[in-house]
């Protein structure tokens, strides 16, 4: 299964992506979401499941029926958006609370038996050079921490530059 974490306008989206795959689960600013309030409760409470239930409590359980991760944000100083960013916050749970070495660095364990690749979509009008450096650091720490296969990073300076991504 593919999962799209996405932060773009509903008919933005539908405009470049019109033909998605049944096989595809898409993530989209459409529900209310609430803040993780860190407080660990994915790990030991509910171990795997973010206790806030609402539409995006199983994120955890989402990632780790993914072969791929699809992220479509817009980039804010090097950065993924607040969207995007709660997101990722509410899939702590998809890692354990305990750590083991991984590149010669402290990371959690992974939860799940599946690794994913990880591709993420950058635009915006006036992305810096340095802001593409520091998104390019985080992809690649956020693939280190998801224990992916490999992560990749792409930056669009207009969304119609998009068109033709193949989902």
């Amino acid at each position: 299964m593919k999962l799209v974490i996405h932060d773009l306008e509903s008919q933005d989206f539908e405009k470049f992506f019109p033909n998605i795959s049944n096989e595809v689960t898409v993530i989209s600013p459409n529900a209310p979401i609430h803040n993780c309030i860190g407080c660990f409760g994915c790990w030991v409470k509910t171990p795997g499941a973010c206790i806030i239930r609402d539409s995006y409590g199983d994120m955890g359980v989402l990632l780790s029926k993914s072969e791929e991760v699809i992220i479509i944000s817009k980039c804010r100083y090097g950065c993924y958006s607040p969207f995007i960013k709660n997101i990722l916050d509410r899939s702590i749970s998809y890692i354990h609370p305990y750590f083991t070495l991984r590149n010669n660095e402290m990371h959690h364990k992974s939860r799940y038996n599946n690794r994913l690749n990880l591709t993420v979509y950058f635009y915006g009008p006036d992305i810096t050079s340095s802001e593409q450096k520091t998104a390019e650091k985080l992809v690649t720490g956020n693939g280190i921490n998801l224990n992916t296969h490999k992560s990749t990073v792409r930056f669009f300076k207009k969304l119609d530059e998009m068109e033709g991504i193949k989902l």
